[in-house]
C-alpha cells in the first residue's frame, strides 16, 4: 500500500517554530512531525510514500537523507508554488499510477501536522467494504469548518463553524456535522475525476465528485486519540500527553 504525505506548506499557524526549519521538522518530544508519521504508516507495513515539499524543501530531504528514509521507499514532490491539498495531490498522482499492477489499490493521504492512533487497517477496511471514491476521518468535536455527512455517512455539503454558513452540494433530510481530521484514504480512480487544476483544496473535489453522486464517505473515529499540531500551544500539549 502507498501513502502520500502533505507537509510542503509554509506552518504559518507554527511560528516562531517555523521560522528556520519546515513544519514537518518541527520536534514533539524531540521527535520530528515527518517522523512520527512516517512511523505511523510503517506500523501499518506501508513502506511506499510520496511527500510534497515547498516550505525549506532541503532541509526535508536532508532530514531524510540523513536518517536513510527510515527504510522505506520515499519519493518527493516538489512545489515550486503552494498548490494547496488537492493541487498538491494531483501533481504527484504519478506516484500511484505508475505500477499498472496496484492502480486499483487505495491510499492513504496523511497531513503531516496530525498525529493520532486511528487504526488506519480498519479505516481501509471500511473504505474497501464500502466501495467509497474517498473515506474520510473525522470526528465529533469542535472546529471552525464543518463537513456534514446524511445517515449513510455520505458528504452532502459543508457548514462553518464560525457564521454557520452553510453549502449543500446534495439533498438530506437530516445532516450530521463533523469534524474532518487531515486523513484520507482514497482510490485512485479518484484521480481522474479531479477536474480542478493548479491551486485547489481536496475539499472542494471531494464536495464537486459528491454533488455528481461519488461516494465520499466519513469514517467516525471518536475513540481515537487525534491532535492537529498546528500551533505552539497544540504541539506543548501533545508533549503534555506524552508524559500521561
Amino acid at each position: 500500500m502507498k501513502a502520500m504525505i502533505l507537509a510542503a506548506g509554509l506552518g504559518t499557524r507554527l511560528r516562531p517554530l517555523t521560522d528556520n526549519c519546515p513544519k514537518a521538522l518541527v520536534e514533539v518530544a524531540g521527535r520530528p512531525l515527518l517522523e512520527i508519521t512516517l512511523s505511523r504508516l510503517r506500523a501499518f507495513a506501508i513502506r511506499d510514500v510520496i511527500i510534497n515539499v515547498h516550505h525549506f524543501a532541503e532541509m526535508i530531504l536532508d532530514y531524510l537523507k540523513t536518517n536513510d528514509n527510515f527504510g522505506m521507499h520515499i519519493e518527493i514532490s516538489r512545489e515550486d508554488l503552494l498548490l494547496d491539498t488537492g493541487g498538491g495531490l494531483k501533481k504527484a498522482s504519478w506516484f500511484f499510477l505508475e505500477d499498472s499492477g496496484r492502480v486499483e489499490e487505495p491510499f492513504i493521504l496523511h497531513n503531516v501536522d496530525v498525529t493520532s492512533t486511528i487504526d488506519l487497517r480498519r479505516m481501509v477496511e471500511f473504505h474497501t467494504q464500502n466501495q467509497a471514491l474517498a473515506t474520510l476521518m473525522v470526528q465529533n468535536r469542535e472546529t471552525s469548518r464543518y463537513l456534514l455527512f446524511d445517515n449513510q455517512l455520505q458528504l452532502c455539503g459543508r457548514r462553518n463553524g464560525r457564521d454557520q454558513k452553510t453549502e449543500f452540494v446534495r439533498s438530506s433530510q437530516q445532516v450530521q456535522a463533523l469534524a474532518f481530521s487531515g486523513i484520507h484514504v482514497i482510490s485512485p480512480r479518484l484521480l481522474s475525476k479531479m477536474s480542478e487544476d493548479g491551486v485547489f483544496s481536496i475539499i472542494s473535489s471531494y464536495l464537486h465528485l459528491a454533488a455528481q453522486g461519488e461516494r465520499i464517505l466519513a469514517f467516525r473515529a471518536d475513540e481515537y486519540y487525534w491532535r492537529d499540531l498546528g500551533s505552539p500551544d497544540s504541539v506543548l500539549q501533545a508533549v503534555r500527553n506524552l508524559k500521561q
